[in-house]
């Protein structure tokens, strides 16, 4: 379970500091789909980073599977943010360098065990296979379209089997029809791995595919 308590954001300017977020609470449970809307600027993207132990709050606390990240130690956190949290960010943030395959299996590179990377591989086919990218395993990213690459990173997020996935925009830089298909990929891979899931965006159409839905405005969240 994902539990969010009291969450406040502010940020220390010059001229004081300026609140994004104000006693925001949630709980999303295992097997839930969330989508998060709101106006441009209003603090999804910032609910969405502190939820996934990225970006501290300056008040309140998050747990994820009982677990408090805040509490850790920066090397602790971010391997309880390998561990437990998959991320999909508008720009899918692949490595150029990289084959479709190579950037699925790159969070697993912090693992020495030679079982561990067997399985991890079998895995990372298993998903591009699932994202229907089977024969595009060894294309690199400026080989594959924008709605493609998405796929990848979805494949990616989902390599370490995470207890939440979340998704910033996950369709903003799509097309109708690629758009379309990551949306309908979201939905059916939540389904078959039974994760918590939770996307913030501004596209209704989206939206409307989760069972759960909230509005974030004038730094409260409430259900729409």
């Amino acid at each position: 379970m994902l539990t969010a308590s009291h969450l406040s954001k502010h940020y220390d300017t010059a001229r004081g500091p300026v609140s994004i977020l104000e006693d925001v609470s949630l709980n999303v449970t295992r097997g839930d789909s969330v989508a998060i809307m709101g106006p441009s600027g209003c603090g999804k993207s910032t609910l969405l980073y502190i939820l996934g132990a990225l970006e501290r709050p300056s008040a309140g606390t998050v747990t994820l599977d009982d677990r408090n990240p805040y509490e850790l130690n920066e090397a602790d956190q971010a391997a309880f943010r390998n561990e437990h949290v998959g991320f999909v960010f508008q720009d899918h943030l692949l490595l150029p360098q990289l084959s479709a395959l190579d950037n699925v299996l790159a969070p697993t590179l912090v693992s020495r065990s030679t079982q561990a990377a067997t399985e991890s591989l079998e895995r990372a086919r298993a998903l591009l296979g699932a994202v229907g990218l089977s024969s595009r395993m060894d294309h690199r990213p400026g080989e594959l379209s924008g709605g493609e690459r998405q796929r990848v990173a979805v494949a990616r997020a989902l390599i370490l089997q995470p207890s939440i996935l979340l998704c910033d925009e996950p369709t903003g830089n799509l097309d109708r029809a690629s758009a379309d298909a990551v949306a309908e990929l979201l939905v059916s891979l939540q389904d078959d791995h039974k994760i918590m899931l939770l996307v913030v965006t501004h596209s209704p159409a989206l939206a409307a595919r989760f069972g759960r839905r909230y509005e974030l405005n004038d730094r409260a969240l409430a259900p729409a």
